[in-house]
């Protein structure tokens, strides 16, 4: 049964966005997998090789909001078949490099295609779909970032079982090729708008660095580096933040949506965002750790006992978009984190000597559920909540939530696991903290049932 106003060609549009979000999410993943075999291949150390994935994610960070914002002025169609033709081709230069410098270039130009997608991504899914059934495309996209996350792991192993690293960007080119055809053909333009403003290129040079160097800062520190440099980066940092902010308030259409902010719906989503994705990175960083060291469990079955989170959440995220269109989306959020949080109290509070994998499973699909009921019905109520001509920005900024959330929560890991020498004392301190955080996200979210 198709969906009101929903032609093929709109379902044809949403599947060069949905191509191009699956590379650029699988590209962590199956990196993260291969980083041994490429640091034999470079002759680099461990530390070194997770520079191929860091600069990546930190490029991406730094040009989310820029980005976005320039989809706002211009045009988002043309910022994502920009970035889908710089993924495709630094995807190329990934797989041809025979240096590790080469290889750090091609890695931030795929950032940069990457951020270009992403930043828009939210903005032309809400052009595409009709508003009353918006949350599907939503849940769509939540649901294919799970499927992507979740398979990760087994199709770098399987690629890397046949197939040498340079496959691991290779499969992307296809894809890329594909995407940008249809999007060139399919992807609808931006609404009129009354009047137009000028980029403002010294707020994203101010955005790139505060985001840049706060970020590296905590890498830096999760890495145990220099102190005296961590200390000089996070000053510098907050330093321009001060001027960045006082810069945006001025503006008519700020880089960082601080307008949007005045909105009380979308700024409890975006507070209830961060702690939830602080609650979930905590507890998945944490957890293999306990099924490794305390449960006793195999790599291959910690591994296939992670699966049922990303599952469920793949599973129960349309269900949640199909309910939210005939009820309170602040509501559904809400018992999705208590769900959540209830998922989280079960593995806490679960034994680990003699514990059953089947036992293990239904609690991390009962986090899984939580997840996929409050993750949909979120984004829905915080893009809902922005002007259309604003989408640009509040979709960027809900990106640069999640990776903020992420950062966050594995920083705390590192921390608690620092803290701690016992290895069960410290996971079950981490979940401790993401039981905290789901609560406080519940409550976040509960706070906006009456602003609907």
């Amino acid at each position: 049964m198709n969906k009101p106003g929903f032609s093929i060609l709109n379902y044809a549009a949403v599947i060069a966005i949905l191509l191009v979000l699956i590379m650029t999410v699988l590209d962590v993943t199956l990196v993260n997998v291969a980083l041994p075999v490429m640091a034999s291949r470079f002759g680099i150390t461990d530390s070194a090789a997770v520079w191929i994935l860091t600069i990546y994610q930190l490029v991406i960070t730094m040009l989310l909001l820029p980005v976005s914002s320039a989809g706002d002025l211009f045009s988002y169609r043309r910022c994502f078949l920009v970035g889908v033709v710089i993924f495709t081709l630094s995807s190329a230069l990934c797989a041809a490099s025979t240096t590790f410098t080469m290889i750090i270039i091609s890695r931030a130009l795929q950032g940069i295609g990457a951020a270009c997608v992403m930043g828009v991504n939210i903005a032309l899914t809400r052009l595409i779909y009709p508003r009353e059934v918006l949350g599907r495309g939503l849940a769509l996209n939540a649901m294919v970032i799970a499927i992507a996350t979740a398979a990760g792991p087994t199709i770098a192993g399987a690629i890397l079982s046949v197939a040498s690293w340079h496959w691991l960007f290779i499969i992307n080119i296809p894809f890329g090729i594909i995407a940008f055809i249809i999007g060139k053909r399919l992807l609808p333009a931006n609404p009129p708008k009354a009047q137009t403003s000028r980029f403002d290129w010294t707020g994203a040079i101010q955005n790139a660095l505060v985001f840049g160097l706060l970020f590296y800062a905590i890498g830096s520190f999760t890495r145990k580096g220099d102190a005296t440099l961590i200390t000089l980066l996070l000053a510098s940092g907050s330093i321009i933040a001060v001027f960045y902010i006082r810069r945006q308030l001025h503006r008519s259409n700020p880089l960082l949506p601080v307008d949007l902010f005045r909105i009380p719906l979308y700024t409890l989503s975006i507070c209830t965002s961060v702690c939830s994705f602080i609650a979930q990175n905590v507890a998945m960083i944490a957890l293999p750790f306990l099924f490794l060291n305390s449960c006793g469990f195999s790599e291959i079955t910690t591994g296939l006992l992670m699966t049922p989170w990303p599952l469920a959440t793949m599973i129960v995220s349309p269900l949640a978009a199909r309910f939210v269109e005939r009820h309170n989306a602040g509501a559904t959020a809400a018992t999705g984190m208590a769900v959540y949080a209830l998922g989280i109290t079960l593995l806490l509070f679960a034994p680990t000597a003699d514990i059953s994998e089947c036992q293990i499973a239904w609690r991390m699909a009962v986090c899984g559920i939580g997840f996929g009921m409050f993750q949909t019905p979120n984004n829905i109520v915080m893009v809902q909540a922005t002007p259309v001509h604003r989408t640009g920005g509040a979709g960027g900024m809900q990106s640069t939530a999640r990776l903020v959330g992420q950062t966050l929560g594995a920083t705390t890991v590192t921390i608690v696991f620092a803290l701690s020498s016992v290895m069960l004392t410290s996971v079950r301190s981490c979940l401790v903290i993401a039981l905290l955080f789901a609560i406080i996200a519940g409550a976040f979210s509960l706070s906006r049932v009456k602003k609907m």
